[in-house]
């Protein structure tokens, strides 16, 4: 039995193409042609599912890879920032900053920040939030970590919020305040 497909092309050219129609069909046959023979030199016709399959494999197995690297960028840029701003911390202190600050290969974050840069983090967002920081240093702030007071305080654990909130509110002296906050961190 020969092929439905062939018989109803045949039919089409042989009892219903004009002359614009069959150019076109000729055009295909050609392309058909080259096609063969092209690909048949290199073993068939590609199969689209197969390649697409294959391509699939190959982004998944570059997505590990891709993540790693995008991680390792982020950690550079940290490390970067921190130097910058905070050229007193020791290679120590940045280390943990980054493991606080990034999650790790498995997707976790650190909850707890070192004590000297929470400390530091604290005495930033109190000089910002009273008024006393300079404009040049919350710009750069800002320019480098966005919405930084933001950040900070939802960095900051509870205690350490309610803390903040009495001082500026005026509810305990700065004495009081840099006593509890020392408590505070060293449970």
């Amino acid at each position: 039995m020969a092929d439905e497909r062939l018989l109803q092309a045949l039919d089409y050219i042989l009892n219903y193409s004009d002359e614009a129609s069959i150019e076109v069909l000729a055009e295909a046959v050609v392309r058909r042609r080259r096609n063969i023979s092209v690909f048949g030199a290199i073993g068939g016709m590609p199969d689209p599912q197969k390649m697409a399959k294959e391509l699939t494999d190959r982004i998944d197995a570059g997505i590990g890879s891709g993540i790693e690297s995008m991680r390792k960028s982020i950690q550079e840029m940290i490390i970067r920032i921190v130097r910058e701003h905070a050229p007193e911390l020791s290679d120590d202190q940045v280390d943990e900053l980054c493991r606080a600050w990034l999650p790790d290969a498995g997707g976790q974050k650190t909850d707890v920040l070192p004590r000297d840069v929470l400390l530091s983090m604290i005495e930033q967002f109190i000089s910002f939030s009273s008024g006393t920081m300079q404009k040049k240093v919350d710009e750069d702030m800002r320019g480098e970590m966005g919405a930084w007071p933001e950040r900070y305080w939802k960095a900051f654990p509870p205690v350490v919020r309610q803390l903040i909130s009495d001082l500026l509110k005026d509810r305990i002296s700065e004495k009081d305040f840099k006593t509890k906050i020392v408590t505070a961190l060293n449970l």
